[in-house]
């Protein structure tokens, strides 16, 4: 662990319930800590981890950085207070958007169960940039492995089985959104998130019917825990 503190960060108004992942979308690991540990740049994260498998510790957890900005998630508009944010080094799309390296994903997962064991957060709020602000960011993005999380139960898993078409109008489909979690303001941009989020391969948009299935099947009861 490579202490790195930032002076940007205030104190909490609410308990611990969220973990957000971002990419830094910038050109390297350097540029991306001096900007967060820059008190004029307002913003920063709890944790950044590089490449090569550095985690860089920033913000203490106790304590509320500013990672999230303008956000939702399952009611809360505060999420910096509810959240731990971690910076994953990646140029992102407009630096040249490219595969998470398995060194940087050994060094992340560890952190991560850490994290949402010692603060109890359940796999349904460990959660991109993107779901919590539709509208504004795409981080981190449709190569990040969420598959990898979710096989270790640190994450939602994308159904693929025994999936079954609800045949909900766009209108009940974004209903069923808002219940789940995401903001659905930007409607387009809320179905483009959760997209990113759950089915990667084809980001358009565009509500089909099995954006519906996996919609319904990440909104059936679960087992007592298992989110």
């Amino acid at each position: 662990m490579i202490e790195t503190p930032s002076p940007n960060f205030d104190e909490r108004s609410l308990p611990v319930s969220l973990l957000v992942l971002h990419y830094t979308g910038m050109p390297d690991a350097a540029s991306a800590i001096n900007w967060l540990a820059n008190p004029e740049s307002k913003v920063s994260a709890h944790y950044v981890v590089t490449e090569d498998g550095q985690i860089v510790r920033m913000v203490d957890e106790s304590k509320r950085a500013w990672h999230a900005g303008k956000s939702w998630w399952r009611g809360t508009s505060d999420v910096n207070s509810a959240s731990i944010g971690i910076e994953i080094v990646n140029p992102g799309h407009e630096w040249g958007y490219r595969p998470f390296p398995e060194t940087q994903m050994a060094a992340l997962i560890p952190l991560v169960h850490q994290i949402v064991t010692r603060h109890r957060i359940t796999r349904g709020n460990v959660v991109g940039h993107s779901d919590i602000a539709p509208g504004r960011k795409q981080d981190p993005g449709e190569l990040f492995p969420w598959a990898q999380l979710a096989r270790l139960r640190l994450a939602l898993p994308r159904p693929t089985k025994h999936l079954m078409d609800p045949h909900w109008s766009d209108s009940g489909f974004m209903l069923a959104l808002e219940r789940f979690g995401y903001d659905i303001t930007d409607q387009e941009a809320a179905v483009r998130a959760f997209q990113r989020r759950f089915r990667p391969e084809m980001i358009d948009g565009i509500i089909d019917g099995e954006c519906r299935a996996i919609l319904l099947a990440l909104l059936l009861p679960k087992p007592q825990g298992d989110e």
